[in-house]
């Protein structure tokens, strides 16, 4: 069994992963393992999520077009409501401006509601579709990319990421689509009532966008980091809360309070960089814009007095002006999302373009459609890369398996012993497909399983862990895992016939009963024997038992050894062995050291001659008629 790994860790652990969270961003790889994504790819990307639903895309630009349009007119309102009504005293003509206002103010409302209903459809729409492609990505990678990144991490960029770019694509990429139309829009028609006047403005143009781009790209970076902060505090929380049990009972709780609050201080120190340049942005954008306007309308109130223009002229050009400074303050705001949101993205993008690290032939072969369970290793070497297994560290030790050979046959009851770290539960996650091979081939039914789709290969196997694992749902969903078209009646056949359906009609709600996060509602035999059941169920020709009876006190395990043993006929078995009980029913043991097969036959051929399998039966073998290993 794998050591635990929990946040009771050294503190020089936790140090090196504060300092090296994955916030930084190296021209080659990031901290988290992930190769950084080029700017470029985050419009693009984002563009292929809402290529689908062009129509509303189209739909919700021609909407804000007609509402930024409709309050651009209004200036033409206010230009007619003081020339034509206030200036010539004409209370009919401004009764009917007022109509006009009204009527373009209506319409501008309801092109409102429709773009503000159709980009918020929009976010939500892409942020969920995003959402489905990582997770299907995600359920691809193999074990061994989640044994190098902490899945806290993963899952804040899954929810956390997806969520800010959702805010951004349904709201602030909106208002800055409307402001920027509005912006074009103001500055065409301030052109119209005057060219000087608007001359002057163009001038001030450079001063306001080149903060913009200067200090939108500093919280773009800084964003990144920020996000990257979360992802790390993210990482910690979910392990903390996984290992709460272990956290408790070392009183570990005030050094995790310690290491939490780094965490969170390490966000706070991350954000206030971005905080920073958000305000000078902001402060900085209003303070030229209104110093425009301001030296602007001193230039027209001279103009005015000189009978260049007239004084509804100068209202339509202000309200203009201030509308495209609004605009500009806006936009000054909303950058600062957007940047977030391109930080987001890139971290959402690493995820997607993670390589699938076990390959796939394009036209896999198909098995045969009884599998007869005949397994073959021909010279199977493999190394692990930074993978823990047995509690040992394997990553630049060399090869874990060194030119394995076996041959298992059809219905075959085979007994896998060795020391820890000897390769056993290699060997599982080899047959399985989890891990690649560096050189040899492993057949099923005499097909290399290389050549298989890993789906169709891991559907010749049941599997039953030495740490059951049990699914936040009902009892009957949790049997039914492998076999989700098995009747309520199968289900609880296969639950008597592990020795289940005795703890489970205990339950009030029976086979509905909720069995909690990780099943915390059982106990560890309770727990093993519905992993049993789910593999009596699944009904597959191979299966794979790691000390499957561990969890089990002595009449529970006799009674499960009874199921197991009518399950392991006809059907091809490796078993995983640490009892002696387990080991002398099988049809043959191979000692495994260090990788290699270095003995091979039944319980009593083995004691006569194999040194190491004496000292492992006689010092590791948990069994209560350990005399019996001299006979």
């Amino acid at each position: 069994m794998s050591q635990q790994t929990s946040p009771v860790s050294s503190q020089s652990s936790e140090t090196t992963a504060a300092s090296k969270s994955p916030n930084t961003v190296a021209n080659d790889k990031t901290a988290t393992g992930f190769d950084p994504v080029s700017r470029r790819a985050v419009l693009p990307w984002i563009g292929t999520f809402l290529k689908p639903y062009r129509a509303k895309v189209i739909a919700a630009i021609i909407f804000l077009f007609i509402g930024s349009l409709a309050w651009l007119s209004l200036g033409q309102g206010v230009r007619l409501m003081v020339d034509e009504g206030f200036l010539q005293d004409n209370g009919s003509r401004l009764n009917q401006i007022i109509l006009l206002v009204v009527g373009i103010t209506a319409l501008s409302s309801s092109a409102i509601f429709c773009r503000f209903y159709l980009m918020t459809w929009l976010g939500e729409r892409v942020s969920a579709d995003i959402r489905l492609k990582v997770y299907d990505h995600l359920l691809k990678l193999s074990p061994g990319f989640y044994a190098k990144l902490r899945t806290g991490e993963v899952i804040s960029r899954f929810t956390a990421d997806s969520t800010l770019l959702q805010s951004v694509v349904g709201q602030s990429l909106s208002m800055a689509l409307r402001s920027s139309v509005t912006v074009i829009g103001g500055i065409v028609m301030m052109a119209i009532t005057s060219l000087k006047m608007t001359g002057l403005v163009l001038l001030a143009v450079p001063m306001v966008l080149g903060p913009i781009f200067f200090f939108g790209r500093k919280v773009r970076d800084l964003s990144r980091k920020s996000q990257d902060r979360v992802g790390d505090l993210g990482a910690y929380v979910d392990e903390t809360l996984h290992e709460i049990h272990t956290v408790q009972a070392y009183s570990h709780e005030d050094r995790d309070r310690e290491l939490f609050n780094d965490r969170v201080e390490a966000i706070m120190d991350a954000a206030k960089g971005r905080i920073m340049y958000r305000s000078i942005l902001i402060s900085l954008v209003m303070f030229l814009s209104i110093l425009a306007i301001a030296l602007v309308t001193w230039v027209g109130a001279h103009d005015v007095m000189s009978g260049s223009i007239t004084g509804g002229e100068l209202s339509a050009f202000m309200f203009y002006a201030v509308m495209v400074a609004g605009s500009v303050a806006t936009i000054s705001e909303v950058i600062g999302e957007i940047q977030r949101a391109a930080g987001a993205t890139e971290r959402l993008i690493e995820l997607v373009e993670t390589p699938i690290d076990i390959p796939t032939v394009a036209e896999p072969q198909s098995l045969p459609a009884m599998v007869r369970g005949e397994l073959a290793f021909k010279q199977v070497h493999f190394a692990y890369s930074n993978i823990r297994e047995g509690g040992v560290e394997h990553g630049g030790e060399g090869d874990v398996i060194r030119g394995l050979d076996i041959h298992i046959k059809p219905a075959e009851r085979v007994a896998l012993v060795g020391a820890s770290g000897a390769g056993k539960s290699t060997l599982f996650e080899l047959l399985q497909r989890f891990y690649v091979l560096k050189s040899g081939s492993i057949e099923l039914d005499g097909v290399d399983i290389a050549q298989l789709s890993p789906q169709s290969l891991r559907q010749q196997y049941a599997l039953v862990p030495q740490e059951s694992v049990i699914f936040a749902c009902s009892v009957l969903e949790n049997v039914r895992y492998g076999r989700l078209d098995a009747t309520e009646a199968e289900v609880k056949q296969a639950c008597i016939a592990a020795r289940a359906d005795e703890f489970i009609a205990d339950f009030t709600d029976g086979y509905q009963t909720y069995l909690g996060e990780r099943g915390v509602r059982l106990s560890g035999g309770q727990k093993q024997r519905i992993a049993i059941a789910r593999a009596i169920l699944a009904d597959r020709p191979i299966l794979l038992l790691d000390e499957a009876t561990s969890a089990l006190d002595a009449i529970s395990e006799q009674k499960v050894k009874q199921a197991l043993d009518s399950l392991m006929v006809n059907k091809t078995t490796l078993i995983i062995a640490h009892r002696l009980a387990t080991v002398i029913n099988a049809d043959r043991i191979l000692v495994l050291d260090k990788g290699q097969l270095v003995a091979s036959g039944t319980h009593k051929e083995l004691i006569q001659s194999s040194a190491l399998y004496r000292e492992f039966a006689s010092l590791q073998l948990l069994t209560e008629d350990a005399a019996g290993l001299s006979s």
